[in-house]
């Protein structure tokens, strides 16, 4: 599998309904999605957004042509086709998935990452390093061949599986899946540094403006919040959405 190309895709939509328009709220002149492309450039691995048809969305069309960053257009709803899609056209044998509230993701993690899976050498694997959560979220990423990829597109046929793009995989609904997780050394699954509140948007803030996060790494951003736990306190009664079963 060493040939074979792999791909960094993340979704991005106008309309989250807890925080419509997140990710292209501003912290020192720069976007939320800009400071995740950033990011995701340390990792080296070509990067994709898969954004819908809503005219809502033309704005995240015109941030991916304005920053040399190739795009797809989708189904709002059916994000299993949108990601499907992306692949397709850009041809992934391997993709990354990760989403675009997540400003502060390690782009050094992420290749690490597809390096694990890649010398696994197996078709079937669907690797992550949130299956078992120890790391913040916020650094979250899946990694799966487009093999898999489409067998969940033509499949899936549950709302979740569609919405949330993998759970098809991740339960082994084929019955040939090999799920692994990448652990961390300490378990910090409790921490919070994703976009879905307004107390999210201030504990990024804080991190951007006082701390300067968006030029260190998750194990420096992991430390500041151990060391800060007025940090922590800001969002930390912030409930993840569930994905239904």
């Amino acid at each position: 599998m060493l040939d074979k190309k792999a791909g960094i895709i993340t979704q991005a939509r106008m309309t989250s309904t807890r925080l419509p328009g997140k990710i292209l709220k501003e912290v020192k002149g720069k976007s939320i999605l800009e400071y995740q492309v950033d990011r995701l450039k340390w990792s080296g691995i070509p990067m994709y957004i898969a954004t819908t048809t809503n005219l809502t969305d033309d704005i995240i069309a015109d941030f991916a042509k304005d920053h040399n960053v190739v795009f797809s257009r989708g189904s709002e709803d059916n994000v299993l086709s949108r990601y499907y899609q992306c692949a397709k056209e850009n041809e992934l044998d391997v993709v990354i998935r990760v989403t675009s509230d997540c400003p502060l993701i390690d782009g050094y993690q992420v290749k690490e990452g597809l390096e694990a899976y890649l010398k696994m050498n197996d078709e079937n694997l669907y690797l992550s390093n949130s299956i078992e959560r120890t790391y913040p979220r916020g650094f979250d990423y899946e990694i799966f061949s487009f093999g898999l990829l489409e067998d969940a597109y033509k499949n899936a046929d549950r709302v979740p599986e569609l919405e949330h793009v993998t759970p098809y995989i991740r339960s082994n609904r084929s019955g040939k899946v090999n799920v692994y997780n990448i652990s961390n050394t300490e378990n910090y699954g409790s921490l919070r540094i994703t976009l879905d509140t307004p107390e999210d948007f201030e504990l990024i803030s804080r991190l951007i403006d006082d701390y300067h996060a968006e030029k260190i790494g998750y194990k420096e951003i992991t430390e500041i919040l151990i060391n800060h736990p007025e940090l922590v306190a800001i969002n930390a009664h912030v409930e993840q959405k569930k994905v239904d079963a």
